[in-house]
């Protein structure tokens, strides 16, 4: 039986030496690697319905999903997905009925993944399969705290779902972009958590790069800037794809590495300039 053809997640509208592809192309390949997979919704239309059982799993092309689950009496709305987040991958992981629906939001198109292509998807981009452990980790997090109260027990901080902090105030220890149009503050205190919002986790990163990042190199949850001593760290995050540069130089994951005022770091393809303001500003 012949393989079927390799496909990317994104459209990329320039290529960059830094940018990586989740699967290569080859000859005889369609125009759009991934042509055959595409399929289209127009808005209002139910994509599945809750209590279904399906075999495939979908990453968002264009357009907006929205997630329902029938509670009571009413039809709430679970989460918002934009171009990028994947939905219905519990069903490919377990051969369960779906425990929520899919609508289309607005006119869609979505990339269907099958069992087969799923496994490729997961051995090819390291950053989606993180991105789902995540998600499948918060929301054990999420049931095991309700059982907990139900019962009448405490529950363990760690195990509370997750809570978004405060966006970081006005201070001396900023991220600025080319010729300071945009400014992001860091976290006095702690570290600062940069990269795209996620609604599939939950999870708003306290410097959100979307506005900045068309081309959506930037992860979701790309790197964190923390203090030390008396020094600033920049490190990358578990599952990055497009890479972390401090000055042109790319880091390795996991490892921190120390920056200063005036430092370039690029995440993905958005570059910004580290400031830290006057001597005396801060610790570092």
């Amino acid at each position: 039986m012949p393989t079927a053809a390799p496909f990317s997640f994104s459209k990329r509208a320039s290529f960059d030496p830094r940018m990586k592809t989740v699967f290569r192309t080859g000859p005889g390949t369609p125009k759009s690697p991934f042509e055959r997979y595409l399929v289209s919704h127009p808005m209002g239309d139910i994509i599945f319905s809750e209590g279904e059982i399906g075999t495939e799993m979908y990453i968002i092309q264009s357009g907006s999903v929205e997630l329902l689950k029938e509670i009571g009496r009413e039809t709430r709305v679970l989460a918002t997905l934009e171009k990028g987040d994947f939905f219905g991958e519990m069903t490919v992981l377990e051969d369960l009925p779906r425990n929520a629906s899919a609508r289309a939001r607005t006119d869609v198109e979505l990339v269907r993944i099958n069992g087969a292509t799923f496994d490729a998807m997961l051995k090819g981009n390291t950053e989606i399969a993180v991105r789902m452990m995540r998600k499948l980790s918060r929301r054990l997090r999420e049931v095991t705290g309700m059982l907990e109260e139900a019962v009448g027990r405490r529950v363990v901080e760690e195990d509370k779902p997750f809570e978004q902090r405060p966006a970081p105030q006005p201070n001396a220890f900023r991220l600025v972009s080319a010729e300071g149009k945009r400014e992001f503050f860091l976290h006095p205190e702690g570290d600062t958590l940069i990269g795209r919002g996620d609604p599939v986790t939950g999870i708003t990163p306290d410097i959100d790069l979307s506005t900045l990042d068309p081309q959506r190199s930037t992860s979701r949850r790309h790197a964190r800037i923390y203090p030390l001593g008396e020094k600033l760290y920049v490190m990358e995050e578990i599952g990055v794809l497009n890479g972390t540069f401090v000055n042109g130089s790319r880091i390795a994951t996991g490892s921190p590495v120390p920056v200063s005022g005036g430092d370039e770091l690029s995440f993905g393809l958005v570059a910004l300039t580290l400031e830290t303001g006057t001597a005396g500003a801060g610790p570092y």
